[in-house]
């Protein structure tokens, strides 16, 4: 039984390893092609784009390693099964159950690793990622710049400027109603503000050139105290020397989101969060008895003013209603939204769980589809493979937009994809002795043969119905 387990076991890996290449390869191209233009075009260093590169790695893997299982399962049975080995097997007296129990082993091992990726690579991953991305989109001011807001912009000489902008428009970097605040000479202030304005990087993008039209120079001198000094101007070229030379590493963690968390900050932040309920809880219990007390206090006779509270001053009863209402709705509103983030923190926590059990699942039910399905080949092998995914992921994520508004429980919405397609794979793993198929026919053919026999029989029974008239006529 040593040589059939390891036959097993080697016939997965072939197939396991090329769709595993190919797949991640595949999705891995196209991630890295649509930001990789931008990355390329902004001078930034090989290794920069090396490191955006591996990190853009794991959250495909995340994706295809299940996939993967799938597909080697898949062909692994569908093969052996249409070169009758299965058959050959059976009648030896090894129960085609019997095969799973290799396979099942390797796909527990499989999720406890998912599980592990799932919860400390990935995580740190995407983290580091964010961070990169940030970094790299403050390098250039074409997307540093906010309208409204007093921007330092950097030259490679140590030179700052202070930019305000009313209206920015990235898209073709065009700015309406500039300001900028040039310290470049010491000794000397100069304010210049122009009615718009348009900004072009060189061909290399290391130097920003800004485009002022229909402006006015304001300076001042510590040379000449007391001196003002106005220019206008139809047309100014400013140059911003050396903005795209350098990325600007941030030492600090920065802030993560849940996609960032493992499940230890992520169970601490749904703790946390579940504390903030049951504090907003009481709160709005002690609003409800002051509400009950205060409606329950007679007011003195021609007076309509009541105490509040012990340390409030006494107010008119209508106001007192609609300040405890307008106060009760902001409590219900926060008690919502700390009840949300406890929802979204499970969500992320039951996903990185569900998405490693399902490397198991695949296992279960690919399987028994391939031998009871064995001459479709590789056809068969790609169109099972993408279904079942496109049912894995369609209902994981409806899954999870359902939790994450509070509509269903998180676990429900993350596990509920594995147990729909854990059911007909435990059904079908009890009917493999039965439903076990050759090369010499498909149940295709058996299906064709069964409408044709039911056909038959309702043509004979029809006709029976029609003769039995003319029957009783004929006396």
């Amino acid at each position: 039984m040593r040589i059939l387990t390891r036959y097993i076991v080697r016939s997965h890996i072939g197939p396991f390893l090329f769709a595993f290449t190919a797949v991640t390869g595949l999705l891995f191209l196209n991630a890295v092609a649509r930001a990789l233009e931008d990355l390329v075009g902004k001078g930034l260093d090989p290794g920069i784009i090396l490191e955006f590169m591996l990190l853009s790695l794991p959250h495909i893997i995340a994706l295809t390693f299940p996939m993967a299982i799938l597909v080697a399962v898949l062909y692994a049975f569908s093969d052996m099964t249409g070169n009758n080995e299965i058959t050959a097997l059976a009648a030896g007296g090894v129960h085609p159950a019997r095969l799973l129990i290799p396979i099942a082993l390797v796909g527990v091992v499989l999720t406890g690793t998912m599980l592990y990726f799932n919860d400390r690579v990935l995580p740190e991953s995407n983290h580091r990622l964010a961070n990169l991305l940030a970094d790299v989109g403050r390098q250039s001011p074409t997307f540093e710049l906010r309208e409204e807001v007093v921007n330092e912009v950097h030259t490679i000489d140590d030179t700052r400027y202070f930019l305000r902008a009313r209206g920015i428009d990235n898209a073709t970097n065009r700015l309406t109603d500039v300001t900028i605040y040039d310290l470049s000479r010491l000794g000397e202030n100069r304010t210049i503000v122009a009615q718009r304005g348009e900004m072009a990087f060189t061909p290399d993008r290391r130097d920003l050139y800004l485009t002022l039209e229909e402006g006015v120079v304001f300076e001042t001198t510590d040379a000449r105290p007391g001196g003002f000094q106005r220019l206008y101007f139809e047309t100014q070229i400013i140059p911003f020397r050396g903005v795209g030379t350098e990325l600007e590493r941030r030492t600090g963690g920065g802030a993560r989101s849940d996609r960032e968390m493992n499940i230890a900050m992520l169970r601490s932040r749904a703790d946390q969060s579940l504390e903030e309920t049951h504090s907003i809880a009481d709160e709005m219990l002690s609003l409800s008895e002051r509400a009950v007390e205060n409606a329950l206090e007679p007011a003195p006779v021609g007076d309509e003013r009541i105490v509040l509270h012990e340390d409030r001053l006494s107010a008119p009863r209508d106001h007192l209603v609609a300040e405890q209402a307008s106060e009760s709705r902001v409590i219900h509103h926060r008690w919502g939204v700390q009840y949300l983030n406890v929802y979204q923190y499970q969500v992320e926590i039951f996903k990185k769980h569900s998405i490693a059990f399902a490397c198991l699942v695949f296992v279960l039910l690919g399987a028994p589809l391939a031998i009871r399905y064995p001459q479709g080949g590789v056809g068969m092998v790609i169109a099972l493979s993408l279904g079942i995914f496109f049912f894995y992921w369609v209902g994981l994520i409806v899954g999870e937009r359902f939790a994450d508004r509070g509509q269903i429980h998180p676990w429900v919405g993350m596990w509920a994809p594995n147990i729909l397609l854990l059911i007909p794979a435990l059904g079908l793993m009890s009917r493999m002795a039965r439903d076990m198929a050759t090369n010499r026919g498909n149940r295709l053919d058996e299906l064709k043969h069964l409408v044709g026999a039911l056909l038959q029989r309702l043509k004979g029974r029809v006709g029976t119905a029609a003769a039995a008239p003319q029957e009783t006529a004929a006396p």
